[in-house]
């Protein structure tokens, strides 16, 4: 008979591992955010910068000593972080490099067919001139090889690439280029070669989807294989399940069913045989309230998300402003292991105001004084951390 694992404790092993239950406070070093980002696995990267950008937003929940300084330091000059792609941009340490060439070889076919079609003739002959021209004249923006009349959008794309930029967006993703750095936020490409140190350049010689399903899961907890797949995106739901199968029949995973916390029938998954162990040593979650990114990967899967936490998210920036439940860009509010409420706002930088416009509390949430001190405390230090003079309060 499966062992069943009561919700609470599945949530505070989880919240354990992505890094929620360490002191907030505690001062966090470089070598510390290093090791903090290796814990998480990625920090997803996006250009929404509503308050802040999520990468920031993710790590500063975590730590409020968090300095975006020192992780530029870490991308562009000590090089031991590296932008690529996990199931969208990401921030990763560069030790997991060489595991990526699986990446970078199924992306290639992938990503040739997909693109090919947007730029037909115009794609492939432009691949090995970007490359010669990064050799010869270093670095470049996209925009710097633009043509002066770059074609309309593509039908039914929302980035407006031209074709010089999807062929650098190809190189990045198959591994010939990488990030050196950013200007703005905008992406400055450069030879792998002169970006990622030469030790890491090799590809690994182990097992590619043991490394990955073993990487996800010991992130999540407790897992079903399609969680696994879905951690990095690098390998197929049949690739994990099969991984699954084999570990289990070898001693090295076991069954458990969580509680969801609807109280619903328990749900199956995998674990570690010392998941017992690892429950006890995880400790509870601190029990002040923190703003969470949208992309916050507490919250990236939303089925997940539902099952352990009973909170139902959806990122509204795509839908039109009269459709919305909530608003543009919500920031989900923890307290301790519970996700209780939503709240919307955003920098008004002309004024120096963080101007929360929305704030919603989950079904059975209370709105006391001493929470309410709280949000506020949180609003606080959001405005410090965001170089903002003020917070206006405006929400319903």
């Amino acid at each position: 008979m499966a062992l069943v694992i009561p919700n609470r404790q599945a949530r505070r092993l989880f919240l354990h591992l992505q890094g929620l239950s360490a002191p907030p406070a505690a001062r966090l070093t470089r070598p510390g955010l290093l090791a903090l980002i290796a814990r998480l696995g990625f920090v997803q990267v996006d250009s929404i910068n509503t308050v802040k950008r999520a990468h920031h937003m993710i790590l500063f929940a975590r730590n409020q000593t968090y300095a975006p300084a020192d992780l530029v330091r870490l991308v562009e000059q000590e090089r031991t972080l590296f932008e690529n792609w996990t199931h969208d941009a990401a921030i990763l340490p560069t030790e997991f490099y060489p595991w990526w060439a699986l990446r970078f070889e199924r992306d290639a076919a992938r990503l040739r067919a997909r693109w090919r079609g947007w730029h037909s003739d115009a794609f492939e002959p432009m691949l090995d001139d970007i490359l010669a021209h990064v050799r010869a004249r270093g670095p470049v923006l996209a925009r710097q090889l633009r043509p002066p009349r770059a074609a309309a959008a593509v039908p039914g794309g929302w980035w407006d690439w031209h074709p010089s930029k999807t062929a650098l967006e190809y190189l990045w993703r198959t591994g010939r280029l990488a990030v050196a750095r950013r200007e703005g936020f905008q992406k400055i490409y450069d030879l792998a070669e002169r970006v990622i140190p030469a030790a890491l350049r090799e590809p690994a010689a182990g097992d590619y989807v043991d490394w990955f399903c073993a990487g996800a899961l010991d992130r999540l907890g407790i897992a079903t294989a399609g969680e696994i797949a879905a951690f990095w995106d690098a390998v197929t739901p049949d690739e994990a399940r099969t991984w699954c199968v084999a570990r289990r029949a070898g001693g090295e995973l076991i069954e458990v069913e969580i509680e969801p916390a609807d109280g619903t029938r328990p749900r199956a998954a995998l674990a570690r045989p010392d998941l017992l162990a690892r429950i006890a040593d995880a400790p509870d979650p601190p029990s002040r309230l923190r703003l969470l990114s949208p992309f916050d990967p507490v919250i990236r899967d939303r089925a997940r998300a539902r099952r352990l936490f009973g909170f139902d998210y959806r990122i509204e920036v795509f839908v039109p402003a009269a459709k919305r439940t909530h608003g543009y860009y919500v920031f989900p509010l923890l307290q301790g292991d519970d996700l209780i409420g939503r709240i919307d706002m955003k920098c008004d930088r002309a004024t120096g105001t963080l101007r929360v416009t929305g704030l919603w509390l989950e079904p059975g949430i209370r709105s006391t004084a001493a929470r309410n001190r709280a949000l506020e405390a949180e609003l606080d230090r959001l405005r410090r951390y965001t170089g903002m003079d003020r917070v206006e309060r405006g929400e319903g």
